[in-house]
Formats: structure tokens, C-alpha cells, sequence
């Protein structure tokens, strides 16, 4: 069979704005590569994810199980590779709770996108989804999440936030939230904005002595930091913004 066969194209919703193109570059045999997590009941896993070097494609498949009454997190930063790509498909158990918090960030032509799919399998689960995106050039940031909601799965809250940042005219991001709900007793909320820096925060610090670079680094910095706020680890969060903010330092 061509190889060009078993490759998604943009008719796949879940591709629909991605770098097909860039999926010529990727090793087959792995693009079926999925990473399982099984989070047991009661239990807790987190899972930190980087994309940070390189220039080809990358990506990072999920399948994440989480038993009654345990708590899965996944934090990530996407700032390097041509198409830089996390999927995550999330089953959740009654009482589970699932948290992600994602940034992408970059320039020139590249595409870098979360990907989650969500599903409330029993009743009383918690979701909650945030994701930055800040770019610049004619590069992409995605955010694709879809939300399913079974029959008896009452008293479900799901939630999902996108925001993205336009640096430069050219660049663009996009935010595709589905919602497939069949129970009636449930929370579902989802919210995606994008646009540019403040300038009148710009302007606020700019008169107070600010350098034009600083004030547009900390603005950044206090965009990005949302998706951070639910990673307990300091030294983790920390870590994860130097990646975000080192590749836009680049650009600066």
C-alpha cells in the first residue's frame, strides 16, 4: 500500500488545520506509536510533555485511562519542530478527574497543535482543559477538543479554554471545541479568544521605564503562565515557561 495512504489528510477533522505535508517526514512505523497510561482507582498520575528540539516533526500520542476517583495531569510545551503535535484520548471513570494545560508557541511557517479527546464515561467526572497559544511569522498554533458526554454520565463539568496571541500579521491559530453531550445533568463550558498584545498595558509600561523587549516579555509571560496555574510543581512550571519564553526571546 502507498505510503501516502495510511497518512491523515486535512479531510480528517482532527487534521483539518495541521501540516499534512510534514507528516512525509515521519518514520511509519511509529506513527502508530501510543504512549498508554493507566491511572488506577483512587490513584494519580502526571505527565509532563516537550517538545523543544528539533526541527522535523514530532509527536507525542497519549491514551490515558483514569479509574473511579483518580486525578490524571498533563502539562506540555510545544515550541520547536516543523509540525509539533500532542494527542491526548482521555476515558474517564466515575469520580476521575482529568486536567491539561498546554502551550504552543513559535514562528516562521510551523504548526504546532494539542489534540484531546475527552470522554465522560461515568457519572461525576471533571475535565478541565487551558491552552496558550502565541506566534508569530506565518506559523499555526491548534487547538483541537472534543468533549463526549455518555447517556448516564450525570453531574459531568468539562471545561475548555483556549486564548491565542498574534505577534505578527500572518501567523494564525485556531481553536476547534467539540461537545457531544447526552446526559442532561452536566456542566459543559468552553471559550476560545485570540488577539494581540494590550497596548495600553504596552503603553502603562513603557512609561514607567520599561524597555519596549521586557514589557513584551512579561506580558507573554503572564498570557502563557494560565495554562500553568494547576501544576503544583514550581520547579516544573518554571522550567516549562523557560521553554515557552526562550523560543520567543529568539524572535525578539
Amino acid at each position: 500500500m502507498p505510503e501516502a495512504a495510511t497518512l491523515p489528510t486535512r479531510r480528517d477533522e482532527a487534521w483539518r488545520y495541521s501540516d499534512t505535508d510534514a507528516l512525509a517526514a515521519l518514520d511509519l512505523g511509529t506513527f502508530e506509536d501510543w504512549q498508554d497510561i493507566d491511572v488506577p482507582a483512587d490513584g494519580s498520575h502526571h505527565e509532563i510533555v516537550t517538545i523543544a528540539e528539533g526541527d522535523s516533526t514530532q509527536l507525542r500520542r497519549l491514551r490515558i485511562t483514569v479509574g473511579e476517583g483518580a486525578t490524571c495531569e498533563v502539562f506540555g510545551v510545544i515550541a520547536a519542530a516543523q509540525l509539533g503535535r500532542v494527542e491526548a484520548v482521555v476515558h474517564l471513570e466515575r469520580g476521575a478527574h482529568f486536567e491539561m494545560g498546554g502551550i504552543t508557541v513559535g514562528g516562521s511557517d510551523t504548526t504546532r497543535e494539542f489534540v484531546s479527546h475527552v470522554i465522560h464515561a461515568e457519572p461525576e467526572a471533571t475535565s478541565n482543559q487551558t491552552v496558550r497559544s502565541v506566534h508569530w511569522g506565518k506559523a499555526t498554533g491548534n487547538f483541537l477538543g472534543r468533549i463526549d458526554v455518555v447517556r448516564h454520565a450525570q453531574k459531568t463539568d468539562a471545561a475548555q479554554d483556549f486564548k491565542g496571541l498574534l505577534l505578527e500579521k500572518g501567523a494564525s491559530v485556531n481553536a476547534v471545541p467539540q461537545l457531544e453531550i447526552f446526559a442532561d445533568d452536566v456542566k459543559c463550558a468552553h471559550g476560545a479568544t485570540v488577539g494581540q498584545l494590550d497596548e495600553m498595558a504596552r503603553y502603562y509600561m513603557a512609561a514607567r521605564g520599561l524597555p519596549p523587549e521586557t514589557a513584551r516579555r512579561l506580558l507573554v509571560q503572564a498570557f502563557l503562565g494560565d495554562a500553568l496555574v494547576a501544576l503544583d510543581d514550581d520547579a516544573e512550571r518554571e522550567r516549562l515557561m523557560d521553554v515557552a519564553l526562550a523560543k520567543l526571546e529568539a524572535h525578539l
